[in-house]
């Protein structure tokens, strides 16, 4: 084994505090909101979620890149997490079908890393603390230079990052003679949210984030769904307008995450921004419908205003996370439409949710 040198870098908080770590070996500077995920793995799926555009992950399991990386496992076209913060980075992987090491997949698409920081110390420094911006840097600029540049990175709150991560024309995911078709909005579609609709049936056309009702009507769709995505729902009039228009027409809709929160939006019930959100594979939610515990993959930094949630006659909360007693899916009484802050699509993460795909089709076939 030869022995290398690597660059000091460092990760500032816009609080000033400064944590010290290394390069992996790509240099330069990367912004961004900082925030953490608690999963143990699914590193891959993780940073290729469009829902982490414009945040700097950090992660809290100790080991990064130990299994390398394969092709076929991402949820988007490409990395969308603005940098990464990690204790041990492997530059070697011991996994059989992985396709190249994670250092080759971040070389080629330039994502800025600091490894061999305490990442303990930084997490518990976020928590108490909440989510605010950051800046990686591994070539050396000045700190004062950083701060600076730091200075005008705008906030998450009232940011809109849907139209950075949504497609730009509309495309067909699946079988074109399936039983069901659904017209997706794309805020920041993952993947595997296809995948499983594709495995149940369904032909999906995925529109931009921009499409109005009609641009979703014209396909003749029996059902609705609004997507995942990054930023703050409250920019997103459009979106919102679509999810009213819908539900004036009483078509099954089905609202993952961000399009949950759009949903609430619709309905009048406001959103705001969480301290820290929640990311990661193991959050505990119970289900009022049934009675039943889930653990759930998440990753969101705003949420629905519990009180209004449970003042509106309209609606009614199906969800509570067992963590923080917030709002972690809703139903509507009189349309048929429900959502849920979390990603039943669970990539990574546990299979706990995936009924509520199913219980999409059952809405439709109703």
């Amino acid at each position: 084994m030869k022995y290398t040198t690597r660059q000091s870098a460092i990760l500032l908080l816009s609080d000033g505090t400064i944590f010290h770590g290394k390069s992996i070996g790509i240099s330069g500077t990367t912004f961004g909101e900082v925030c953490f995920n608690t999963g143990m793995t699914g590193y891959q799926e993780i940073f290729t979620d469009p829902s982490y555009f414009g945040q700097i992950m950090v992660a809290t399991n100790a080991h990064i890149g130990n299994y390398g990386v394969n092709e076929n496992e991402v949820e988007s076209d490409g990395i969308k997490i603005s940098g990464l913060v990690c204790k041990n980075f492997s530059f070697n992987y011991s996994r059989a079908d992985a396709s190249e090491s994670l250092e080759e997949y971040f070389i080629k698409q330039n994502l800025i890393c600091i490894s061999d920081v305490d990442t303990r110390a930084l997490v518990s420094y976020i928590r108490d603390h909440g989510a605010m911006n950051a800046v990686i840097c591994t070539d050396g600029t000045s700190v004062e230079e950083l701060k600076a540049s730091l200075a005008n990175v705008p906030d998450m709150k009232g940011l809109e990052l849907a139209s950075k991560v949504s497609t730009k024309e509309p495309y067909f995911y699946g079988d074109e003679n399936a039983t069901y078709k659904i017209a997706a909005l794309d805020l920041g579609i993952k993947t595997n949210i296809l995948r499983n609709l594709a495995k149940r049936d369904c032909y999906i056309k995925v529109f931009p984030f921009d499409s109005t009702y009609n641009d979703l009507a014209s396909f003749n769709p029996d059902g609705f769904f609004l997507s995942n995505g990054p930023g703050d729902p409250e920019p997103l009039a459009g979106a919102i307008q679509v999810a009213k228009e819908i539900l004036e027409n009483n078509k099954p809709l089905f609202g993952i995450c961000l399009g949950h929160q759009v949903i609430g939006l619709a309905n009048g019930i406001s959103t705001y921004k969480m301290f820290n959100g929640h990311r990661g594979i193991n959050h505990p939610v119970k289900n009022l419908i049934s009675g039943k515990g889930e653990i759930t993959s998440q990753n969101h930094g705003f949420a629905v205003n519990k009180e209004e949630l449970e003042a509106n006659a309209d609606l009614e909360i199906t969800h509570v996370h067992l963590n923080d007693g917030t709002v972690a899916g809703m139903r509507m009484k009189d349309k048929n439409c429900f959502s849920v802050q979390y990603h039943p699509e669970a990539s990574p993460g546990p299979h706990d949710s995936s009924y509520l795909f199913d219980q999409f089709i059952e809405n439709i076939k109703k």
